[in-house]
């Protein structure tokens, strides 16, 4: 599990226009990448679209979604709700792996492998300066705001 402190481990994933998206290549601001189970069900877009609703207050601060989802189907979830950040594909859950938020779950009594929706905020400098593991899909837009405040007093 990823400590704060940590250096964020390194990707390259497809967003949803099929582009190739690098988190090296985004050291200039701080890194809000969240974790979402599947694009499109209700509480990943209610998830979605708190921390859209945030862009505007989030000057220094680029927002990434990560979920097992193809780009396609990213890109239709975008689409419709329009969320202006890049949403990336990782079809085999390498990242969420690295990232510590993919494994056993547990839904109506059933036991499956998945991704835990979390949130990890990456400094500039390519650090974990919080994450929030297990959050709920209302809490994510909250908690970053919270965070972002405390961290610039």
């Amino acid at each position: 599990m990823l400590q704060v402190g940590d250096r964020a481990p390194a990707f390259t994933l497809l967003d949803q226009k099929g582009n190739k998206w690098r988190l090296t290549e985004h050291k200039k601001k701080r890194i809000a990448l969240f974790f979402y189970p599947k694009a499109g069900t209700s509480g990943c877009t209610e998830q979605a679209i708190g921390l859209r609703n945030l862009l505007p207050e989030l000057t220094n601060v680029t927002v990434v979604g990560i979920s097992a989802d193809s780009p396609a189907k990213q890109a239709a979830w975008d689409e419709k709700h329009g969320f202006q950040f890049p949403l990336l594909s990782d079809p085999e859950s390498k990242i969420a792996k690295k990232y510590g938020v993919f494994g056993p779950k547990k839904l109506y009594g059933r036991e499956y492998e998945g991704t835990t929706r979390s949130l990890f905020l990456i400094s500039a400098a390519g650090r974990v300066e919080r994450s929030w593991i297990k959050i709920s899909p209302k809490a994510t837009s909250i908690e970053l705001a919270a965070a972002l405040e405390q961290l610039n007093d």
